[in-house]
């Protein structure tokens, strides 16, 4: 991955947030928690209690995966002694042949790969070797890579050659292995592990007795280490557990149970219904299914290999028009965590929790690098302002892993959950943002998102300055040139945007043509398929400045009719930035009923709200002040209500 340095503006202070405050918390809570003491625990360091679900490893990894990439761009001599002391800790947990797994070696000596749908052992696997990939990437260090490198060693020797029932339940290590075949591409081991897991994935017979087993064997187990957690504490009085928040509420349709156990058993809420080419459709569990899209997306890059694309992007088409919230949220459905029908869009028990949109940002990063298309950057832009930077407060401390578009209490952000998945997943990709602006080749640079940054791994070495999200203006400096050549400076013209006007060294560039679409409508009223690239072609010479500037009036985006329960509401948005109200800004009104008059919406720049931002000021119709903030800040005041969609007129 290329790296881009950020440099000063929205994003830049993000990641200062994530490297002071959201890391340090998040480390103290995994040790609160007692999530790091298992790997002490299991390294016979410790004599005390495992704490956490089966898949609490994972948390632990991701973290360590979020510190390495911190470090690399901003390094910290408190931070790098926790990461390095960590990983000593994890090269004396693993085992020798390179199995690690806490809940299998405090609870059940011996016993490995139980359960694979269920149990997470591969998913844990897999964080642990991204994590050990990068490490290197960011370091040039071995010392987690061999630790990562043993533990896929094993793998590949335990599951080369095993049938369909040996696949994940909750994909990840297919992007681990892939990621660890780019830097050892001499060993195509990993590779081809890899490609084993999604190729024989969907093909189990009998998977609906196979999954009511593993049920059955793991809620056994599950009661076993209750009951060893109970004896523990009857002999230690003087233990006490580490004690969560009360955890958010979500709203539920009253089937939800019965829809949980079906999708269960047929397998689509682990993608496993279906081989990876005949999965056309958004299905199951919603992070999982980013996962598989996101490894299927970098097998095809990684071998060339066509015939994966039609199902991905047919996938994806399916997933914008008719399963995509307004913010670009994915999964409506709580305790399947995952995807509804067609059109079951409800704001109010939408889940769409944090991963499922960080997964969606990997998923579309990997397509726009195999097609080129502007579609999947757009997609990546909207979703990492709405749908994901909502996850994480303003003070780096504050989570939200459900996110819906309406909330009459009963959700607000939280220090720590019981699973933490979201906050380290947040940080791995704050850090890594500087690597989602830029792709090119030898004769053309990409601007994929618009975020100040300096980049000088291509044909041009470029510095923007960008004034998004906020305002619409960028602009761009050559600094370095590698040749004579003419290069195509490809700049996205955003869905989103109204216009779009480009001037390069003052004089106004050429116009393209834009294509004329008639895609079918989204449900959510937002299309990415609307964006294009614009090149910019000519020899360019060292101080060449771009300057572009996007028209960002006040938009009114409308649920298609058949999306139940939207009749006479509008999402309000401008720029990249969807909007709601809030009612800490809205005192005496009711954010439910109240009925917005368009005409009087404008946008005010406001130094003294939640830190400095663009709010969205108006009235009801019958007179009423409205003030609309940006939804991914939402909930940073303490509990409130809020809501996306308002009734127009």
């Amino acid at each position: 991955m290329r790296i881009a340095s950020l440099l000063p503006d929205f994003w830049y202070e993000r990641q200062q947030v994530n490297a002071q405050q959201a890391i340090f918390h998040q480390w103290r809570q995994l040790e609160a928690s007692g999530c790091i003491e298992n790997f002490r625990i299991a390294a016979g360091l410790s004599d005390g209690l495992r704490e956490g679900w089966f898949f609490a490893d994972s948390d632990a990894y991701k973290w360590l995966d979020a510190a390495v990439r911190i470090l690399r761009d901003r390094p910290d001599p408190h931070l790098a002694e926790l990461a390095d002391g960590f990983i000593d800790l994890l090269a004396r947990a693993q085992m020798p042949d390179g199995y690690l797994f806490t809940y299998n070696q405090i609870h059940f000596p011996g016993v490995r790969w139980r359960n694979l749908q269920i149990e997470h052992e591969l998913y844990c696997h897999g964080h642990l070797i991204e994590a050990g990939v990068s490490h290197f990437e960011a370091s040039g260090r071995t010392d987690l890579l061999a630790v990562a490198r043993r533990a896929a060693d094993r793998i590949v020797a335990d599951f080369r050659g095993q049938g369909a029932a040996y696949t994940p339940g909750h994909e990840e290590i297919e992007i681990a292995l892939l990621r660890l075949h780019a830097i050892t591409p001499g060993d195509t081991d990993y590779l081809g592990m890899a490609r084993q897991f999604l190729e024989r994935r969907g093909r189990a017979w009998f998977l609906g007795v196979d999954l009511f087993r593993q049920l059955s064997d793991s809620n056994r187990r599950l009661a076993f280490v209750k009951q060893q957690k109970q004896d523990y504490r009857a002999t230690h009085p003087d233990f006490k557990p580490f004690e969560l928040p009360p955890g958010n509420k979500s709203i539920r349709p009253g089937n939800i149970m019965l829809r949980w156990y079906v999708s269960v058993l047929n397998g689509k809420y682990f993608q496993q219904h279906a081989p990876i080419r005949r999965q056309c459709v958004p299905e199951g569990h919603a992070v999982r299914f980013a996962y598989l899209e996101t490894a299927t997306a970098m097998l095809a890059r990684a071998t060339g290999d066509r015939s994966l694309l039609p199902a991905l992007e047919a996938a994806w088409e399916r997933m914008v028009t008719r399963r995509m919230y307004v913010t670009g949220g994915i999964g409506s459905l709580p305790v399947l965590e995952g995807f509804g029908n067609d059109d079951e869009l409800d704001p109010e028990y939408a889940y769409a929790e944090t991963c499922a949109a960080l997964g969606s940002l990997f998923w579309n990063w990997q397509m726009a690098q195999i097609t080129g298309a502007a579609k999947y950057s757009d997609l990546f832009e909207w979703q990492l302002y709405n749908a994901a930077a909502v996850g994480m407060g303003l003070d780096g401390t504050g989570y939200l892993y459900n996110n819906p578009l309406a909330c009459r209490g009963g959700v607000t952000r939280k220090p720590w959950y019981a699973v933490p998945c979201c906050p380290s997943n947040l940080s791995r990709t704050w850090a890594d943002l500087g690597g989602y602006i830029y792709t090119n080749n030898a004769d053309s640079l990409s601007v994929h998102q618009y975020i100040s940054s300096s980049f000088t791994d291509g044909p041009l070495n470029l510095e923007m300055r960008s004034e998004l999200p906020w305002q619409g203006h960028v602009r761009l400096t050559v600094k370095a040139v590698r040749g004579p050549e003419p290069v195509a400076l490809r700049l996205r013209l955003p869905a989103w945007a109204a216009g779009m006007r480009t001037r390069v060294n003052a004089q106004p560039a050429e116009a393209f043509p834009l294509p004329v679409r008639s895609d079918e409508p989204t449900d959510a009223g937002y299309d990415p398929r609307k964006a294009v690239f614009v090149p910019l072609e000519r020899a360019w010479s060292v101080g060449d400045v771009v300057e572009i500037d996007f028209d960002m009036p006040v938009r009114l985006l409308r649920a298609h009719p058949r999306v139940k329960g939207h009749d006479g509401r509008v999402a309000v948005t401008r720029g990249p930035l969807v909007y709601c109200l809030e009612d800490c800004d809205n005192l005496g009104v009711d954010l439910f009923d109240a009925r917005l008059d368009p005409e009087s919406l404008s946008w005010v720049e406001d130094e003294a709200l939640l830190g400095g931002i663009v709010k969205l000021v108006g009235r009801t119709v019958d007179g009423q002040a409205l003030t609309f903030i940006p939804y991914f800040l939402w909930g940073n005041r303490g509990p409130s209500q809020m809501t996306v969609w308002v009734k127009e007129g």
